[in-house]
């Protein structure tokens, strides 16, 4: 089993514990009383590369990165640096992360939010929406074909702005024959964990000029961001790098000038 299928089976039995709790239907009666998504588009098209920041306590290649007490202070120094949208981790048991950290960040911060996890159901796409999300992560490497088509659909649906996430050539043509407009290259193998930064240069080409591209992972410095950006990024998502600044506010609007 690889580590990218451990994970997903264990999203899969937190899953179930947590729509024994919360019934499909008490979450589609609270859809009609919830605020209208915010689209980031138009920011990741505006020409400056973005910055997508990360609220991440712990992964499965480094564990934990940060005590993160207050995840919505944090989202609101994002911001504050000049963050174009807020990630926040919900996956539990690799990630240290929770739907209640998704709650405290909507509830601060005015700009996007996405919720960065390994969505394999339609009731996910659901919580997303209720618990404040723009934005939904699809992993490529996770679904078939059909599952991904139908997982567009959905976030379309719900007004969700879906970011597919690839990390070889192949699964970037299952995402553009999607119609995948928003496509994060993740330079880490979900599959070993091994990181790469060339991967982003390697298929922004093959992903074109057409669909925002998102570089993932291994991002650390200005210069890492400077070098995606001539590659063809209009956003970068980064957490490590930023949950272990002391300054997060300064660390981000670091990364964002840096490839002006």
């Amino acid at each position: 089993m690889t580590v990218l299928e451990s994970i997903v089976a264990g999203v899969r039995e937190d899953l179930d514990r947590r729509r024994a709790r919360v019934p499909l239907s008490e979450l589609e009666a609270a859809l009609d009383d919830l605020r209208p998504t915010l689209d980031p588009m138009p920011h990741f098209r505006g020409g400056d590369l973005s910055v997508i920041a990360e609220v991440k306590r712990r992964s499965p290649s480094k564990g934990d990165l940060a005590d993160i007490q207050d995840p919505a202070a944090l989202a609101h120094s994002y911001a504050e640096g000049g963050a174009a949208a807020i990630s926040v981790l919900t996956e539990e048991r690799r990630f240290g992360g929770s739907l209640a950290d998704l709650d405290a960040v909507r509830a601060r911060v005015g700009i996007p939010v996405l919720r960065k996890d390994f969505m394999v159901d339609e009731y996910q796409f659901l919580e997303a929406r209720v618990h404040g999300a723009d934005l939904v992560l699809l992993i490529v490497a996770s679904l078939t074909d059909a599952e991904l088509t139908r997982f567009l659909g959905l976030a379309s649906d719900l007004g969700l702005t879906p970011l597919v996430e690839v990390h070889t050539e192949e699964e970037v043509d299952r995402a553009l024959a999607s119609g995948a407009e928003l496509i994060g290259v993740n330079n880490r193998d979900l599959k070993t964990l091994d990181v790469d930064l060339a991967n982003f240069g390697r298929l922004a080409a093959r992903i074109g000029d057409g669909v925002v591209r998102v570089a993932e992972s291994g991002i650390f410095t200005p210069a890492d961001a400077a070098k995606v950006r001539d590659e063809g990024a209009d956003a970068i998502l980064v957490g490590e790098a930023l949950v272990r600044h002391g300054d997060p506010e300064r660390a981000v609007a670091a990364l964002a000038s840096a490839a002006r």
